[in-house]
């Protein structure tokens, strides 16, 4: 088994199952590119350090959250560099995103303060801005019920129904435990995995939402 040498704070990874790439966010400001053999083939460039972000499953564009300069950059993967930023207005340390590609929709939850941003995932435009859990480390869409759900280091999980690509309503604010903010949805179960690490004489565990439909 052969290792990658990635540099620094290497966090979100991404699978294009188009291209059969390894996308991973790294350093001070790329995404490096890893094809399936292991071998890293390039980095994209970035001028901040990038948080979460999402390919799209039938398109070329890849989005990131840039915290650190406070946008949204979009890459376009054939070119090998950013070809657009959108701005998150007066919402700031953007860390995890959504995406609703059928729709043309990001959803961003930025920390200061907290607020979920609906963008336009065409012109970047912000079609609505809702409050929201605080301390948010990932945020899901689940296409099939058209619901969002973002987990917060405070100790909940805020849900909220999809109207219309336009409109949203948070239906539901589920408590989870202090610091399990990091989060998977699963698309195979319907089901949300909520990671709370240890805290005092609380072990570590695995929190598993089933979704209603």
């Amino acid at each position: 088994m052969a290792g990658i040498k990635l540099g620094d704070d290497a966090d979100n990874i991404r699978w294009d199952d188009v291209e059969r790439k390894i996308y991973v966010g790294c350093g001070s400001g790329a995404l490096a590119t890893v094809d399936e053999k292991g071998t890293r083939i390039g980095d994209i460039p970035l001028d901040a350090h990038p948080e979460s972000f999402r390919l799209e499953p039938r398109g070329t564009r890849i989005f990131v959250n840039l915290p650190e300069s406070r946008k949204i950059a979009v890459v376009d993967k054939k070119a090998r560099s950013v070809i657009a930023t959108w701005t998150t207005d007066d919402a700031f340390e953007n860390f995890p995103m959504a995406l609703d590609e059928v729709d043309h929709r990001i959803f961003v939850v930025c920390r200061r303060p907290a607020r979920l941003l609906v963008l336009d995932a065409e012109s970047g435009h912000i079609i609505g801005k809702w409050s929201t859990v605080g301390d948010c480390d990932d945020v899901f869409y689940d296409a099939a019920t058209t619901r969002i759900y973002a987990t917060d280091g405070e100790g909940r999980i805020s849900v909220f129904q999809q109207l219309s690509p336009d409109h949203y309503n948070e239906i539901a604010t589920i408590p989870t435990r202090k610091g399990a903010r990091t989060s998977f949805f699963s698309l195979a179960t319907h089901s949300l995995f909520v990671a709370a690490r240890r805290q005092g004489s609380q072990a570590a565990a695995i929190y598993v939402y089933d979704v209603q439909r």
